[in-house]
């Protein structure tokens, strides 16, 4: 059976990944002061930055379903007989609904769509698993269960400069954003059962990376494990933050680094970093 890997944007797979594992990525759609882009494609992160620090108003809506079926007809049109369609967290996103209704439309036996409750690498690891699999002769419901098993293990952390970018995107009330701005925190979220939710709140970006740092040891245990570094217009600070991962994590090889674009960016802001964790580890080789 000839399989085929979709995901979406927000998977903010490294650079080439894309093409290396045969994984179609749809976009998201990025609307600055009111002029809407496609994730990735015709807005990238050094523009994203500069517009949110310009405070032009950048907002975020999903695909359409149409955009979904269009990809999901050339894929089947040209050999696929299943397709495994990974995106992220339905909590966070309507990107699984427009998926699962143009599923729905060309045939849910053919197509499979998976919420990974996650975003990131989060969901990036899932969707490559998916794709080693199916390129080792997996049919599509192995696929899927393998996606499906590895989102599950995965873990997300992330720590931002402010909570503007949030209290703008809706994310957090004004006064809370006011108290934390005055009060300099450096909050800490994570993702939790599809959400991202407050983890824990420090007072410097020093103690922030320490504390992210410790987050990464304490979840990866002693064995081998995968870690992604996230970041939006802090390339120092990724490698940092990289470095200082390996160091402390034994069973981490390497870390893949990967800047976030800009559906992800606009409601954390340049500055974020985040890490991504998959005890056990994939196996990113071919």
């Amino acid at each position: 059976m000839t399989v085929a890997i979709v995901t979406d944007s927000t998977a903010h797979l490294p650079e080439g990944f894309a093409e290396r594992y045969r994984v179609r990525v749809v976009p998201l759609h990025v609307l600055v002061d009111g002029r809407s882009r496609r994730d990735c494609v015709d807005v990238g992160p050094k523009e994203l930055a500069a517009d949110l620090r310009a405070h032009r108003l950048v907002t975020t809506s999903r695909p359409t379903p149409s955009e979904f079926a269009a990809v999901y007809r050339e894929l089947l049109r040209d050999g696929a007989e299943m397709i495994v369609s990974v995106h992220l967290s339905a909590d966070l996103s309507g990107t699984w609904d427009a998926a699962w209704f143009a599923a729905e439309e060309l045939g849910s036996d053919r197509i499979k769509v998976i919420d990974s409750r996650s975003t990131g690498m989060g969901l990036g690891y899932a969707v490559l698993s998916a794709a080693i699999a199916a390129g080792s002769g997996a049919d599509g419901h192995e696929a899927a269960r393998i996606a499906e098993e590895t989102a599950l293990r995965t873990r997300a952390f992330f720590c931002l400069d402010t909570l503007e970018y949030l209290r703008r995107g809706g994310r957090i009330g004004t006064a809370a954003a006011f108290l934390g701005t005055a009060l300099a925190v450096r909050p800490l979220l994570h993702v939790d059962d599809g959400g991202i939710v407050p983890l824990e709140k420090v007072r410097t970006s020093a103690r922030a990376l320490t504390r992210l740092v410790d987050h990464v040891v304490e979840t990866a245990g002693s064995g081998d494990v995968g870690v992604a570094v996230h970041h939006l217009d802090a390339p120092e600070r990724a490698v940092e933050l990289a470095s200082r991962i390996e160091e402390r994590v034994p069973g981490c090889r390497a870390c893949l680094i990967s800047e976030l674009g800009a559906v992800i960016g606009a409601h954390t802001g340049p500055g974020v970093l985040g890490a991504v964790v998959l005890p056990g580890g994939p196996d990113l080789i071919g």
